[in-house]
This record gives C-alpha cells, sequence and structure tokens, in this order.
C-alpha cells in the first residue's frame, strides 16, 4: 500500500474541494478515476451497493474501490477529461450548470447489477488443493482453494480439528461464480489437514433468491495423496491438475464417507465364505433368469492388486459399478445385481452414496437373501 497522497489545490482552495467532492459523487459508469490513497486508477464498469465502485485497471481486472477513495480526472493522464456543460457567459463563475448536472447525477438511482449465469441458481461447490508446481510434487507447496459455482455470495468459515476442538485456518465471502484462495501450506503442515470442516451460508445482496440451507461439510483427508501426482486431476476451475471435494452438488450437500485408511484395509481384506455364497470368478457380468450379476470383490475383478491403495481400489470397484449402469442404461426394467460383500459395509455405503447423488431414478433394494445374504444390492434400471 502506498502513503496516502493528498491533493494541494483541495488543501488550499476550499471550493475546489467541493466541486472535488461533488464529482466524486456523480461519478458513472465509464468515468476514468484516479485513486487518493493509493496509485492508479481504471475506468468504472459498475457499481457494488452505493459505497464501492468496480474500476477496471489497466490488467483488465476489476478492482472494488470505494467511491470516496476515487477522483473523476480531468487531466491528459487518462486522455478523457470531463465535459462540462457552461452557462451562458452572463453566468458569474460559468461553472452552475455543471453543478447541477452532478446534481442529477447525484439523484440518479445505482442500477448496476452483477450478471449472473444462466443455470447456476443451485448451490455447486469444492474444496480444491492446488500444487504449487506440480513437477515437483514430492517437495512442493499447496494453495487451498474454495471454487464457488454458482449465483450466489457464500459466507464462509473453513476449519482443521485439533482433538476435539476446532481451528478457524480462514473466513471470507466468496462472490459469485468466483473462487477463493484460502491459505497456501507446505507439506510439513499436512497432518493440520486430516479432519477439516467447511461451513457456509449462501445469499444474494442485490436482488430477490431462493432461501438455501446453511452447508457443514467435514473430511477426513489422506496425507498420502499429496505425494501422488495421479490424486490431481484435469478440472474446469484451475490451469493445472487439482484434488477436489464436493461440497454441495446442485444443491445437494455431499456425503463424504469419514473413514480412515485402516478402516478400509480392514474392510477389503476381510471376506468370509458368507460374503461370497458363489464364485462368479473373473468374469464380471454373468446373466442368470434374465438378472444380471456383477461381482465387485477386487481379486474377482483384478489379476494382481499389487501397488494399489485400499481407496484405489475402492475408486476401481466404483468405477465398475459405473461403467455397469451406463452399458445397461438403454435397457429400461433391467435388474442388476451387484455382489460387495458384508465386510464392513464400505463398499455397499459407497454405493448407496453413489446412487443418492448421481442415480435417483433407480429403483434399489438388498438381493435374495437366500442367494447373497447380506451380501448384495439390486438395482432397477429406469
Amino acid at each position: 500500500m502506498q502513503p496516502q497522497k493528498y491533493d494541494i489545490f483541495a488543501y488550499f482552495c476550499p471550493t475546489y474541494s467541493q466541486k472535488l467532492a461533488k464529482t466524486e459523487n456523480a461519478m458513472k459508469i465509464g468515468d476514468k478515476v484516479r485513486f487518493l490513497s493509493e496509485v492508479g486508477g481504471g475506468i468504472v464498469r459498475g457499481f457494488q451497493g452505493k459505497d464501492v465502485a468496480l474500476v477496471e485497471g489497466d490488467d483488465g481486472f476489476e478492482i472494488p474501490m470505494l467511491i470516496k477513495e476515487c477522483v473523476v480526472v480531468q487531466t491528459d493522464d487518462y486522455n478523457i477529461p470531463l465535459k462540462l456543460k457552461r452557462k451562458p457567459a452572463a453566468a458569474p463563475d460559468g461553472f452552475e450548470d455543471e453543478e447541477e448536472e452532478e446534481e442529477e447525477e447525484e439523484d440518479r438511482p445505482i442500477t448496476y447489477r452483477e450478471p449472473e449465469v444462466k443455470g447456476n441458481d443451485v448451490l455447486n461447490a469444492w474444496l480444491a488443493y492446488v500444487p504449487v508446481d506440480v513437477k515437483t510434487i514430492s517437495t512442493t507447496d499447496f494453495d487451498a482453494w474454495l471454487v464457488n459455482d454458482s449465483n450466489y455470495f457464500l459466507e464462509y468459515v473453513y476449519l482443521s480439528a485439533q482433538g476435539d476442538e476446532w481451528v478457524l485456518r480462514g473466513k471470507g465471502t466468496v462472490r459469485p461464480n468466483r473462487k477463493e484462495h484460502l491459505e497456501t501450506f507446505p507439506k510439513t503442515r499436512l497432518n493440520e489437514l486430516e479432519h477439516v470442516a467447511l461451513q457456509f451460508i449462501a445469499y444474494k445482496d442485490d436482488r430477490p433468491f431462493a432461501l438455501k440451507p446453511a452447508v457443514s461439510r467435514e473430511w477426513r483427508i489422506d496425507p498420502v495423496k499429496f505425494y501422488k501426482l495421479h490424486t490431481f486431476v484435469p478440472n474446469a476451475f484451475f490451469a493445472q491438475p487439482a484434488l477436489l471435494y464436493e461440497i454441495v452438488k446442485d444443491d445437494e450437500p455431499s456425503r463424504p464417507m469419514q473413514l480412515s485408511a485402516e478402516e478400509l484395509r480392514q474392510a477389503l481384506l476381510q471376506k468370509t465364505s458368507t460374503d461370497i455364497p458363489r464364485k462368479i470368478g473373473r468374469k464380471q457380468h454373468q446373466e442368470k433368469n434374465g438378472i444380471i450379476e456383477v461381482d465387485l470383490h477386487i481379486h474377482a475383478l483384478l489379476d494382481d492388486t499389487t501397488g494399489m491403495n485400499n481407496a484405489e481400489m475402492l475408486s476401481y470397484q466404483l468405477d465398475v459399478f459405473r461403467r455397469t449402469l451406463a452399458e445397461y442404461a438403454d435397457r429400461k426394467g433391467q435388474k442388476l445385481v451387484f455382489i460387495h460383500g458384508k465386510g464392513d459395509g464400505v463398499l455397499r455405503r459407497a454405493i448407496l452414496d453413489e446412487l443418492k447423488r448421481n442415480y435417483r431414478n433407480y429403483p434399489s433394494q438388498d438381493a435374495s437373501f437366500r442367494e447373497y445374504g447380506f451380501g448384495a444390492t439390486m438395482i432397477t434400471i429406469r
């Protein structure tokens, strides 16, 4: 921030100072201004409320600036002097018409409203982690972002857990259809992020809006992910790959499973004879009495899982589940049985969560207990 600058003419000439104040109040879209307390200026592109002007600088970005901190310039610095209407020569000082014009501008209501994106009146938001230098994934720092893909303002708090208590890591407001930088952190602080939460309320400040429920979500984040390049994927929000955690999608808050890596490992390793009543083998799809059966046990899907961790195996199982539903999407009324085993129910809960979020019109139920025990779910294509 540059030291505050003062206008020497306003200091020695009160009349000039009054005209300067009126010029500021008469600011309108298209005027070029300079900043009083900072170096720079630009073109007024709009207003936020009655006190803030959106000024576009030479770099093409809009900067919110208090109107009282801006002055409309009349010099060749910006090549657009104000056009002042003067009274006939009989007027005492020749500027009375200017004042009348400025008073008319003062009374003119501010009508600028930030444009909205069609179809974005539903909430969509993500918590994103982006490597500063993806080429040095083993040593680089990371940026945390809150992505707001909606026409609402989001008033948020970003938290991390310390035992049974929470620590504030960031707070603020994300404007509609923007993203907000939360923090930059080194890998030495990854342990602080094993349990994080994000809460926000949504609103519009310049027009009527549909009321949205407050959102509060928690995640258990595996620090190991930050050492693996394939964890970070291309996306629509950043130029570089990012790790995205869905907060809310189409107004529906996500339901992330808060499971540790150890819980996943135990669930995938615990397989008993009652988990798999009938061995289907390596073939993923088998049809019996018009019902398609798919065994989702990892060893029925892959010959070798060497090098895969528990989370990657679960991700592969869910990919097979999605691909199967896509394959039979045009066969209305088709019944599919997905054999997931009983164990700790991790895969079953993941499947039910996927159905709730992405396949709401597909009815589901426990498959025949006589044939599958408690280890299978039947889904009907709609």
